[in-house]
């Protein structure tokens, strides 16, 4: 059965649990503006995770991503499946929280309390477009800068370069798992930011070139089958979820 943990960085109070190995703190939206608050005032580098349910039955066959994971300062729940995953764990999660609603939190907390945001990833232009019709909704949002995700990783060292450049002490990186994750922990701290966190497709989302569900597909954990119509390409990204309950059901009838 899944342990309940407390996390040893500087989200310490905030108790974690294990799914399949991978930690994730129990943590709803609330909490984790006020550790980002936190991780700002703190002048040192802090990573965000948000874990679906793709993510943590990736974990399982990449060692480096669960590691990355389970280092990392905050992890928040991303997805009704990894609500139903701790539930049936017997570890309750209080709320899903998702990475494209923690983005544009963060946004408005930009715009607040001062502090400045990168947008890194996304197809030419949409990093840039999803930060100014931001900025259009949060006025007084500081963007430090964008940059598309189309580099080769030998260009990674120069990308993050770029970003410690532009002063920004918060950093969005939408390129897709693992490859954000590890981007982010391999230079981390050669960026000068207080708070990175991966967003996966969130940039599209915010440009307007890709719709979000309705909220009553969001509140019912039904994103997922909302995207799939749109999108049938995304079948093999859905068809993890399956996959990753029966991975959890297992654990739960080994009692691990």
């Amino acid at each position: 059965m899944a342990t309940t943990e407390k996390s040893d960085n500087l989200g310490d109070g905030i108790p974690r649990i294990s799914i399949l190995g991978v930690k994730v703190n129990r943590v709803d939206m609330t909490g984790t503006l006020d550790a980002i608050t936190r991780f700002i005032a703190s002048g040192t580098a802090n990573m965000i995770v948000t874990a679906d349910a793709s993510m943590i039955a990736m974990a399982q066959d990449d060692a480096d991503l669960k590691n990355i994971i389970n280092e990392a300062d905050l992890v928040t729940p991303d997805g009704s499946g990894i609500v139903k995953g701790a539930k049936i764990l017997g570890t309750p999660l209080a709320q899903r929280v998702s990475g494209v609603d923690l983005a544009r939190e963060m946004c408005r907390m930009s715009a607040e309390q001062g502090f400045s945001i990168y947008f890194l990833g996304a197809e030419p232009g949409v990093a840039d477009a999803a930060a100014q019709n931001l900025s259009r909704t949060y006025p007084g949002m500081k963007i430090a800068g964008t940059h598309d995700g189309y580099f080769t990783p030998d260009r990674d060292s120069e990308i993050a370069s770029l970003v410690k450049a532009s002063g920004a002490q918060a950093l969005l990186v939408a390129m897709g798992i693992p490859r954000q994750e590890k981007f982010i922990k391999r230079y981390m701290h050669d960026m000068g930011v207080c708070v990175a966190m991966g967003v996966g497709g969130s940039f599209d989302v915010f440009s307007g070139k890709v719709k979000r569900a309705p909220k009553w597909f969001q509140d019912h954990g039904l994103e997922w089958a909302y995207r799939l119509c749109k999108d049938p390409s995304k079948i093999k990204k859905v068809s993890v979820l399956p996959k990753f309950l029966m991975m959890v059901y297992k654990e739960r009838l080994l009692g691990k």
